[in-house]
């Protein structure tokens, strides 16, 4: 369907493509990954035939529909529904030329070809796209102008699914999508009847929306087999093999030049020495791809403040006095909690995160903050606030004036901003960077609790990670609002449900809230009749007894691995302190009550870990169990 033949682009003077090459069947649902700036939009342009190559060619099967999302958000005055049906604009354009009396003999034809688009079901399933992302029935009969921006994109992105092309392109659709149309796209991509190209840095959707993995690096194209996680270790594997392959050549041309420095001046070896002269010539050493530097987060250690840092107790907030977005919330938060907000966009999470930070005033109830608490509030709209005239340097001297230009140096290092990143131009910046840039500002108070709305939008994978393992090494609190699940399963250890107007605590796990999620999109569809609707409720209802066992059980399971974690973080705590000279020389007194401490530890850790693989041991229990 697309041949990519030895492409070669630039733009102002950089190289994006150097003799790229790649080849995409029928039917293949792919994943375009690659750094910031390596150059995937412009691929997408290139096939779309928005740039012309500048060397090489782009080959596309004649006939081909492409589709993808416009940049333009639909804003008019027609319904959600009435605009995603335009969205196939083939079906459209039949379905006029039927309204103009087409001659006799052009009817059949139209209705022929309408019978292939699949005309006749075509509202319920621009019903269906709309719903799964996140436009309850009544909605989609209103106009467009009625919804702002990021729901105008969704309504964009339906009309695309709705067309189904042959060949499909979506440049991060989930930007501006909550967790819960994420997780309903990744199944509708996974079943997408013709090919599909989706740039995303979102893991969940590359493991389980596509089958193959198109890296785009170092000007080049390379084709996986397989999703995100299966590219990652055939990725490895392959840099193993040539830095064997680089290291077999290395000791290949040591040995030959050895040869050659040796006899190339002596009459009886001259010949055998320019033999392997020329062998030498030819071994030319490997080329192992050098990645850029990753990415990096530090969030620094705050003071330790004692609990809780937050709690509140039936309060409801809003913005218009009397008409409150949520009702009777009760929640607390300490030191060493990791908590995430689930439920659409629109249901009081970003509301809630603003309470949480003292932006919203309570209505009603009891709230209460540690007075020294210093919070941290990451969102989106602080990236536009940023002076694009102004650097990184000075933004964050001009918020600490009195913080010597050093310790301003090391925190900006800390965040990935080597000095001569940090005296560019904001401007200059990438999205991801403005990010990691905000999430530094904030960091320069050594927050106690960092409150995180849709931190991932503009972080590719790499950068994802790393501010995964920078929010696990964190010691203070964290509120997250994401719609990366992977983000979220491996960050929170609580998850609360904003959803009817109030907050409620979900015990599960991600694992169980996709299932939900996923469960109720299948409730919505119409029932099929007969023996085979039966048997797959029979299904559904075992399967929803078996989380309902296995709710209880995880977050056992949970609960004991984080007694386990805060025991060996202990214990790693009284080890530095014992092994401490100055321990011995000022607090000699202490030291009997802190050996003591230590091996009362070593029968803690031994009794939880025995209570952690106990309750692991009760989850795989109830997974193995097989279903009906």
């Amino acid at each position: 369907m697309l041949s990519i033949r030895n492409l070669g682009f630039s733009i102002g003077g950089k190289p994006l493509f150097e003799g790229a090459s790649a080849t995409i069947p029928h039917g293949h649902r792919v994943g375009l990954v690659g750094r910031n700036g390596a150059g995937k939009s412009t691929l997408f342009k290139l096939i779309r035939g928005e740039y012309t190559p500048q060397e090489g060619e782009i080959d596309i099967h004649p006939h081909t529909r492409i589709g993808w999302v416009a940049q333009e958000a639909p804003g008019g005055s027609e319904s959600l529904i009435d605009t995603v049906l335009a969205g196939d604009s083939e079906r459209a354009a039949l379905l006029a030329e039927l309204e103009n009396d087409p001659p006799p003999e052009r009817i059949a034809d139209i209705h022929a070809r309408l019978d292939v688009l699949g005309a006749h079901s075509a509202e319920g399933r621009a019903v269906a796209i709309l719903t799964g992302l996140g436009f309850p029935p009544e909605a989609q009969k209103r106009p467009c102008a009625d919804f702002s921006g990021g729901w105008r994109m969704r309504i964009a992105i339906a009309a695309a699914l709705f067309a189904t092309p042959d060949l499909l392109l979506l440049d991060e659709p989930t930007n501006h999508l909550d967790l819960e149309a994420t997780m309903w796209l990744d199944g509708y991509l996974g079943r997408y009847p013709h090919s599909l190209i989706i740039i995303s840095h979102d893991r969940g959707i590359l493991n389980r929306a596509v089958n193959h993995i198109l890296h785009l690096h170092n000007r080049r194209l390379d084709l996986y087999g397989g999703p995100f996680d299966t590219f990652l270790r055939l990725r490895a594997e392959k840099l193993q093999q040539l830095e064997k392959q680089a290291e077999k050549t290395a000791r290949q041309r040591a040995h030959l030049q050895a040869f050659v420095d040796r006899f190339r001046y002596k009459a009886t070896k001259a010949k055998q020495a320019q033999s392997r002269l020329k062998m030498l010539e030819k071994l030319q050493p490997v080329v192992i791809d050098a990645d850029e530097a990753p990415p990096r987060f530090a969030f620094p250690e705050p003071d330790s403040l004692p609990p809780p840092l937050f709690s509140c107790e039936k309060v409801s907030v809003g913005y218009v006095p009397g008409k409150p977005v949520l009702r009777h919330v009760s929640l607390r938060l300490d030191m060493d909690d990791r908590i995430a907000l689930l439920g659409a966009n629109g249901n009081g999470k970003s509301t809630f995160a603003r309470l949480i930070a003292g932006e919203l005033e309570a209505e009603g109830g009891t709230l209460s903050r540690h007075p020294k608490m210093r919070i941290g509030y990451f969102a989106q709209h602080q990236l536009e606030q940023l002076d694009p005239a102004e650097s990184a340097y000075r933004t964050l001297a001009r918020l600490a004036p009195r913080e010597q230009p050093e310790k301003l140096r090391a925190l900006l290092g800390g965040f990935g901003f080597a000095q001569e990143k940090a005296d560019l131009p904001i401007l200059q910046l990438s999205g991801g960077e403005k990010a990691r840039l905000v999430m530094c500002l904030l960091s320069r108070i050594r927050p106690h609790l960092l409150i995180l709305d849709e931190p991932t939008n503009h972080l590719d994978i790499e950068s994802r990670e790393a501010l995964i393992e920078a929010l696990n090494a964190y010691r203070g609190a964290v509120v997250l609002i994401s719609h990366d699940e992977h983000l979220v399963s491996l960050v929170a250890d609580r998850l609360y449900l904003v959803a009817e107007g109030t907050i409620r605590r979900f015990n599960g796990d991600m694992q169980e809230y996709r299932s939900l999620i996923l469960d109720r999109g299948r409730e919505s569809r119409p029932a099929r009749q007969g023996a085979d609707n039966s048997d797959q409720g029979k299904r559904g209802g075992n399967a929803a007894q078996r989380r309902r066992r296995l709710a209880p059980l995880r977050q056992a399971a949970r609960d004991a691995e984080r007694r386990l974690e805060k025991l060996m973080a202990e214990n790693a705590m009284l080890d530095e302190e014992l092994a401490d000279p100055a321990l011995y020389a000022d607090r000699k007194a202490d030291v009997p009550a802190l050996r003591k401490r230590k091996a009362a530890l070593a029968d803690e850790i031994a009794a939880a870990e025995e209570a952690w693989l106990r309750a692991l041991e009760a989850v795989e229990a109830v997974e193995s169990e097989a279903g009906p």
